[in-house]
């Protein structure tokens, strides 16, 4: 039996909607929206010492074309906050309008007060109500921040991390467990320390006079179980846009697999409007890395589209040949290299597919499914590589420059589909 008269259609799967107030970020005429139904953001952070105010912009144009909506910069001494214009000054030069965060720890109070030009040219301002200071300092110099916030028409992300918790509230909450019927574990009671903290700092801005569309939350932990806990029981006791991310997610595969799993499994419950992979870089490794993890999640989601995906096979005995592994390296290098022009120069070319297979078991089949697709051949197979055009063999390619003019055929396709201009496959020996 292959069906019944009973069965239902198949539905998609897709993310539920997001609930969070919508905030705007902006620099010039530039403007960020978070939240509502704006895009979900990608989020980096520079690791260059801020005070190189030149080492610093040149990072930060890389992570926006890398395409990062959003940069922090680290402003921890009197030196990087005199910096920080001089920094936006050099990014306005080159033409790079993305906003930046300024990440404030133990003096940001002061920072923000004494150097009014910092403050002015950011666009947000990271606060981790965890060490803003102690006792009566705590609110006085929360406030002054939010005075600047103010001042300056500033958004802010109250940041929660389970590394820097306020003690005077966790002692609090853990105090009143202990009074309990039946106590919670610690791990509840951090949960409940770091959820607090941030919506009780969110709700006292408010109070002063910030208002709740200026304000975004994380509340940042290392753990992925720890992660999805956290952000459910804060998205459902609150409708602040949320920033998403493991903190300290660790190096390589490591990272990637732990940033992908808890930020993919919130975001598709329809939790999350800015998210950062907080990548350790591997030694060599270009600090954008972080930056193209987090658009793939987004991408293979469905959330985003950023680069044309290129679909590969993995390879298996039948591939003897790592030539398609290596034009599929070059396709797809090639095209995240290509963005920042193509961006302006062909609207909607990041919707394309690019296909580069191995073999003929699936080859013709998932190029045929690609807009543009060549079929490699396989251990034992004729030496030629059919090309697939829009679902229609177009040409076969053969000899020692397949790669090069592969790649001369999916530049004629995209200027040809999106710019108007000539196809360049009547130029390839058919």
């Amino acid at each position: 039996m292959t069906g019944s008269s009973t069965a239902m259609p198949i539905a998609m799967a897709a993310p539920l909607p997001r609930r969070s107030r919508q905030a705007k970020i902006a620099w010039g005429e530039r403007v960020v929206t978070v939240g509502g139904d704006a895009p979900v953001r990608v989020q980096s952070m520079t690791n260059t010492d801020t005070v190189d105010a030149i080492g610093t912009a040149i990072q930060i144009k890389e992570l926006a074309q890398a395409g990062s909506e959003l940069v922090r910069i680290t402003v921890n001494t009197p030196e990087a906050a005199a910096a920080v214009p001089y920094i936006r000054e050099q990014l306005d030069r080159m033409g790079e309008t993305v906003p930046l965060v300024g990440d404030f720890h133990y003096n940001g109070h002061r920072l923000l007060t004494e150097f009014p030009d910092c403050a002015q040219a950011l666009s947000k301002y990271r606060i981790n109500p965890g060490n803003v200071g102690k006792g009566d300092k705590r609110d006085k110099q929360f406030g002054q921040m939010i005075d600047a916030a103010m001042r300056w028409d500033k958004a802010v992300r109250i940041g929660v991390n389970w590394g820097s918790l306020d003690q005077e509230l966790l002692a609090g909450l853990m105090d009143a467990n202990s009074k309990r019927a039946q106590p919670w574990d610690a791990r509840q009671v951090m949960y409940e320390a770091l959820i607090t903290s941030a919506i009780e700092s969110a709700r006292r801005a408010e109070q002063m006079g910030l208002k709740g569309d200026q304000i975004i939350l994380s509340c940042k932990v290392s753990g992925v179980q720890d992660l999805i806990a956290v952000y459910r029981e804060l998205a459902r006791r609150c409708d602040y846009a949320l920033h998403l991310g493991l903190t300290e997610a660790g190096m390589g595969t490591k990272g990637v697999v732990a940033s992908t799993t808890a930020l993919s499994i919130l975001l598709q419950e329809g939790i999350g409007d800015t998210i950062r992979v907080s990548l350790t870089p591997q030694p060599g490794e270009a600090r954008t890395q972080e930056v193209v993890v987090a658009s793939e999640i987004l991408q293979a989601l469905g959330l985003r589209v950023f680069v044309p995906s290129v679909t590969a096979c993995p390879g298996c005995g039948r591939t003897t040949s790592t030539t398609f592994q290596e034009l599929a390296k070059q396709i797809d290098d090639y095209l995240r290299a290509q963005m920042p022009v193509w961006r302006v120069r062909y609207p909607g070319v990041e919707k394309i597919k690019v296909a580069v297979m191995g073999c003929i078991v699936n080859g013709p089949g998932e190029s045929k499914h690609a807009d543009i697709g060549i079929s490699l051949p396989g251990t034992g197979e004729a030496p030629a590589a059919p090309v697939f055009i829009d679902g229609e063999k177009a040409l076969t390619l053969r000899g020692d420059n397949i790669a090069r003019e592969f790649q001369d055929i999916v530049d004629g396709y995209i200027a040809r589909r999106f710019g108007g201009a000539a196809p360049v496959v009547d130029a390839i020996q058919k």
